[in-house]
């Protein structure tokens, strides 16, 4: 009976763990072409072990190659999302409660996003006219604490004057980026990695590039305003849109912080 019970418990662990990396997988590929591969990847994979039950040895056996000889190629192709989950889970704080809480916030419903992304984008809106530069990264599940090492740490809470004040041009605060998580904003002067991407057009600066750059490895949404044209820009997964709709861009941005 205790071995029953025993093996029952490892069961439902097992069924977690492989639950919580097909969790993690999905979240790193959601809205991004890769996810195409994938449900290609599992078509074929459905026909190898139907062929295997129907005893089709030919056609399972070539499956069955093409499924084991396609390692090497997919860690080319998820090359970016592969090293965006292993970022994700090297800096996951186990013994920060409220850290580790939301890196497993699909298991508690009760944990929401609280970030005002109207007084963020009305901010935006008066930088944009003035073509006041700003670069706003928004944390969601990957952990930021190794790019706030790299700034000022603050601990103040979204609003609107703040955060035009922070990118005035002539605050000491405006250069890099500010980091902003639960509705708080945690750091300034950030720097962030640089995107070496060629699909970036030769007319963005170093802002865009840091936007994107950070974008890749993390699964972080950045706001950037363009110092030169006013342009608001939208960075996640390493892609980038640019704004004139601004219900559009916020309906956006609330969808991707649930």
């Amino acid at each position: 009976m205790f071995d029953f019970i025993e093996f029952s418990l490892l069961d439902v662990l097992d069924i977690l763990l492989v639950a919580t990396l097909l969790y993690y997988i999905y979240k790193l590929l959601k809205g991004t072409v890769a996810i195409n591969i994938v449900i290609g990847i599992g078509f074929i994979f459905l026909i190898w072990k139907i062929t295997q039950a129907l005893k089709m040895e030919m056609l399972s056996g070539i499956l069955g190659y093409l499924l084991s000889g396609g390692v090497i190629a997919l860690i080319i192709v998820f090359q970016q999302e592969i090293r965006k989950f292993l970022l994700m889970i090297g800096t996951t704080n186990f013994t920060n409660k409220r850290s580790f809480l939301k890196q497993l916030k699909f298991l508690q419903t009760e944990i929401n996003s609280e970030i005002d992304t109207d007084i963020i984008l009305d901010a935006c809106k008066k930088m944009a006219k003035t073509k006041t530069g700003a670069l706003i990264v928004i944390e969601r599940t990957n952990n930021l604490d190794f790019l706030i090492n790299s700034g000022d740490t603050m601990n103040a809470q979204v609003n609107e004057v703040l955060l035009e004040s922070i990118f005035y041009k002539n605050s000491p605060l405006h250069d890099g980026a500010i980091i902003i998580r639960d509705n708080y904003i945690v750091a300034t002067r950030v720097v962030l990695p640089i995107s070496d991407s060629a699909k970036i057009p030769a007319r963005f600066g170093l802002r865009h590039r840091a936007g994107i750059g950070i974008s890749e490895k993390t699964d972080a949404v950045c706001i950037l305003v363009s110092e030169e044209t006013g342009e608001i820009s939208y960075i996640k997964d390493g892609s980038f849109v640019l704004y004139e709709n601004f219900t559009e861009l916020n309906d956006k941005l609330k969808k991707d912080l649930m």
